[in-house]
This record gives C-alpha cells, structure tokens and sequence, in this order.
C-alpha cells in the first residue's frame, strides 16, 4: 500500500534571498508533497523575516491565524527570525520545531522526525542545491551571495545571516544554464549584500565579471539584480550599463540624504557622490530605486526638511521606503533623539509621495515597454517592463509566462494599462 504524503505549504516573509531559500527547500521534499494552497496543508514551513519589528510582529500573527485552519497544520519555523525571536517562540510552543537557514537543505529530513525540534544551526553555510526549477514562478531568482561585513548602525542582518561569503561561479553557472534550459529568460540576481560578491580579488568587480558570463548564456534574456550599495558601482559595473541584456532598472540603497544622518547610521555612502552616480545612470534610460529609513534616532525636523530637498533632486522612481525599527544589540537602539512613531509615518507618506510623482513623470516620457507576464487576475494580465514597472494587460489570449512588446499603452499616476 502507497503512503499518502503529507502536504507541506510554505510561507515566505521578506526579501528575495528568502524566496531562493524557499525554492531550496522544496526542491528537497522528496517524502513531501508541495503545495500553494494553504487550508490543504499538513505542514506549514514558515520563512521568516527579521529586519523590522513590523516583521516580526507579521510573522506571530501569521503563526496565531494558523489556529483557525481546518487542519490544525504542524508548524515549521525558519528563516532570519530564528536568530531573534525563534527561541520565545519554540519556548511558548507557538512552534512545533524550529531550524536555521544553515539546515535548510536537510528539510526532508527534519520534517520526518515528527518530535520537537530545536535546530538552529551556524551563519557560514553555503547552499549547493541546483535548483531544477523555480515553483509558481515565472522569473528565476539566483542567489549568488549570503551575509554582509558592512555594519550600518541600525541594521539586525549581519548577526542573523552572518558575513559576507560568495557562491561558486561555477554553480551559479550551473544554475542559470539549467533554469534557461527550462524555460526561463529573466534571472534576478540576489544576495544579502549583493555588490560584495567576490570580494577579495584585488582590482576586480567580482559581479561585473559575473554578469558578463551569465549574458553569453543561450536563453539568458533579461538579467535584473538585488539591491546595491553607492559604493559597489565601479567602473567595470558602469560598462555594461548599455548592454541591452540588463533590466533598464537598479536598485541603489541610499537609505538616507543628508550628511548628518550618513554619519549618524554609519553608512559608507557620500550625498554628494550618491547624486552624481544617480544622475550619470538615470542618463543612461535607467529607472532607479532606493531604500531609504525615516525616522532613525537623529532625524530632527531641520535634517528632514533637508533630506526631502535633496531627495528631488535625485532622479528617482522606485521606493523600498520604511520607519526606523529598534533592534535590540544595535549601536542604533541606544541612540538618544527618538522621533515619534506618528511623526515618522507622516514623513513616509511624503516620501513616497515625492517618488510616486517622479515614477508618474517617468513612465510618461514614452518608449517600447518589453514585459513578462507573470500572472493573470481579475481578467487582466499582469507583468513587470524593463523599467520594473508593473503593467496591466487586457488581452483575449493566455499570455502568462510570454513575451510581449508595447508601443501603445495609457500611463495612470497609479498604473500603467495596455491592450494587446
């Protein structure tokens, strides 16, 4: 008699090192079945996220809903939140069996001992899975790198995904020539900290040299990467701005502009050579994004006023905008100069308000959009352009997974709509 297999879904928090994470892992269900319909689920494999309160406050409410579901599934915690909260809540038992990012790869394993477990691991693992194929996914997302020695005041990371530490070029190859094989044409590069990869060889951009292999791969259509810092653009980077492989779209984290709070949070980047890398790319037809804190201790209302004044005039179109969250064991929790939670999401609403007006006026300077359509919903098609624009598509054919160009299109300040 066959065995019936157990039924695991997994909820992914965060960035996108995480969904790699999650990708890893169910390709390692060999005794388990995946699937995407959480009320189906025997086990539910929780990849979590840290970098914020909100996070995890996100993720125990998800754990508490887990209650209600009609199969009282086993609950599996993972990801970045096993270095902060995991051990509470394992003690609480709002967890029936915890592990580390490091152990990922054993889940197979780990899921059949039906026992409690604590299993935290170490923060210097590297994967060696090859993944096959990236599930529910119409864009592949290949991790090239884990941790970061940077040491922003603020910042919980480094002390949940340890140092920096690269993978292999030639699994990273491996990976990319077997996704392509398999259908994909746009791979993600991602990583904790993603221009550090390579790191070590005197004079050389590890990831410049890299992204110039990866676009002789054949089926290697659109190549778009992970957040990068100021610093990491060198000029090697600079030369393959042209190259019409690469997504017209970065992502630079400035995560503040002004001096004052530069210093304050112990960030390597410069304002005045941030606005000079920003306009030199942004003149090459590139759309440019950024993170960026409020609210960190510091941030009085002179220096804000200041930063808003600087922040138009950055040519910038996307924002991965945040309140300041206190971590505890960071130079920033004992910070004096606290700004209020109210105050502080005030200041995000402008914010984002600044960087939707820019993004409208952007998209409005019209060219041929070159969209993947990820997924369909309400009856409408929904894909990202090279600019990472997400459009919305009308169409009478199926056009999920395809290809499509755009010459004609109606640009909303919200939205950008097509028919095709």
């Amino acid at each position: 008699m066959i065995m019936k297999k157990q039924k695991v879904y997994f909820k992914t928090f965060g960035c996108r090192t995480n969904v790699v994470d999650s990708q890893i892992m169910m390709s390692k269900l060999e005794d388990f079945d995946v699937t995407f319909d959480e009320l189906e689920a025997d086990i539910v494999v929780i990849n979590s996220c840290t970098v914020t309160n909100s996070a995890d406050s996100t993720a125990r409410g998800y754990i508490n809903s887990l209650k209600k579901s009609p199969k009282n599934p086993r609950v599996i915690f993972t990801g970045c939140g096993v270095w902060t909260k995991g051990e509470n809540l394992f003690k609480e038992s709002k967890i029936d069996a915890l592990f580390g990012a490091s152990e990922k790869e054993k889940i197979n394993t780990l899921l059949k001992n039906d026992d409690r477990f604590f299993e935290a691991g170490d923060l210097n693992h590297i994967d060696n899975t090859i993944i096959e194929q990236m599930l529910g996914k119409s864009r592949a997302f290949i991790k090239i790198q884990e941790g970061c020695d940077f040491r922003c005041n603020y910042c919980i990371i480094p002390f949940v995904r340890g140092d920096s530490r690269s993978y292999s070029e030639d699994k990273i190859l491996e990976q990319i020539k077997l996704l392509a094989t398999n259908g994909f044409g746009e791979f993600i590069l991602t990583g904790t900290n993603l221009g550090s990869y390579g790191k070590g060889v005197e004079g050389k951009d590890g990831l410049a040299l890299l992204l110039q292999k990866i676009s002789l791969i054949k089926g290697v259509r659109r190549v778009r990467l992970g957040s990068v810092e100021p610093i990491q653009i060198t000029p090697q980077f600079k030369e393959l701005l042209d190259e019409t492989w690469m997504a017209k779209h970065l992502h630079i984290a400035l995560q503040h502009t002004t001096k004052e709070m530069l210093n304050i949070m112990n960030r390597r980047n410069k304002l005045k050579s941030d606005l000079e890398l920003f306009e030199f790319i942004a003149n090459k037809g590139y759309a440019l994004g950024t993170d960026f804190i409020v609210g960190h201790p510091g941030e009085s209302e002179a220096i804000w006023k200041d930063a808003m004044e600087n922040v138009k005039k950055f040519p910038l179109t996307h924002l991965h905008g945040f309140t300041y969250s206190k971590r505890d064991g960071t130079p920033s929790a004992s910070m004096s100069g606290a700004v209020n939670g109210d105050v502080a999401k005030k200041r995000l609403a402008e914010l984002a308000h600044i960087i939707d007006e820019k993004n409208f006026s952007f998209r409005q300077n019209k060219t041929a959009l070159d969209v993947l359509i990820e997924s369909e919903k309400d009856g409408k098609f929904l894909g990202y352009d090279q600019f990472f624009n997400l459009i919305e598509v009308e169409s009478k054919a199926d056009l999920v997974g395809d290809w499509i160009q755009l010459l004609n299109y109606d640009v909303r300040f919200n939205k950008t709509l097509a028919i095709f």
